[in-house]
Order: structure tokens, then sequence, then C-alpha cells
């Protein structure tokens, strides 16, 4: 069953069409305003897998190539993607949790590089 996209002329907004066959025929307008002036969209395809499947590509070491343990943003994309390759809908919060975490582990690094740490000081 494929679904359809476009994107209205009128408001700009996106508008999804499911569409039990291809040759069944639906109206084209806009989900948001009306307007019939749509362009279709080239939208992304998507791949059902087994979870054996998944994770045969997480063990994968090819795929940890670009994974820099010691770049808290790179360790945050990299969480952000095995999020997304087990399947499970992790949601708004657990983003903003690695965003955080980012934020706070870079915080971390300007004070040791800046040299006013407390363990920078003599006894």
């Amino acid at each position: 069953m494929p679904i359809y996209e476009f994107r209205c002329q009128e408001c700009r907004r996106k508008s999804s069409f499911l569409v039990l066959s291809v040759r069944s025929q639906f109206e084209r307008r806009c989900q948001h305003c009306g307007s019939p002036r749509l362009v279709r969209l080239i939208s992304r395809v998507g791949v059902l897998r087994s979870e054996e499947s998944r994770l045969e590509s997480l063990a994968d070491p090819s795929r940890l190539g670009d994974l820099d343990e010691k770049d808290p943003k790179s360790i945050a994309r990299w969480m952000k993607k095995l999020g997304r390759e087990v399947g499970e809908e992790l949601g708004p919060d657990f983003e903003e949790e690695v965003d955080r975490a980012v934020e706070e582990a870079e915080q971390q690094q300007a004070g040791e590089g800046g040299g006013s740490g407390p363990d920078d000081t003599e006894p």
C-alpha cells in the first residue's frame, strides 16, 4: 500500500495519502487548506527487516568507522542511530537527554582544556 506525499503550492505544507491500490483514484487536495494545487514529493522507502538482521548490522565493525569515542557529538549521533536501528521509538525525551549529555560533556571538556579547573591549583 503506497503512501503518496504532496506539497501544497498555496500553504507549503505536506499532505500524505494512503492508497489501498495503485489503480484507485483519490482526491488530491491539501489536507490543511483544501487547495488542489499540489506537487508530488519523492518519499523515503521503508524496508522491513527482521530483528536478527538489525542486530547483525549493529555488530558490523565497519559501521563504527566514523565513531570517535572522545567526541560527545559523535557518541550522540551513534546513540540516536542505534535507537533507530533497534526499531524502538525512543521519543523526544531520549533525544533531549542525549543532547543535554552532549552539552554537559562539551562544558566539561572546555573546563579541562582551559586550565581553570579546581585540579589545576597547587597545594
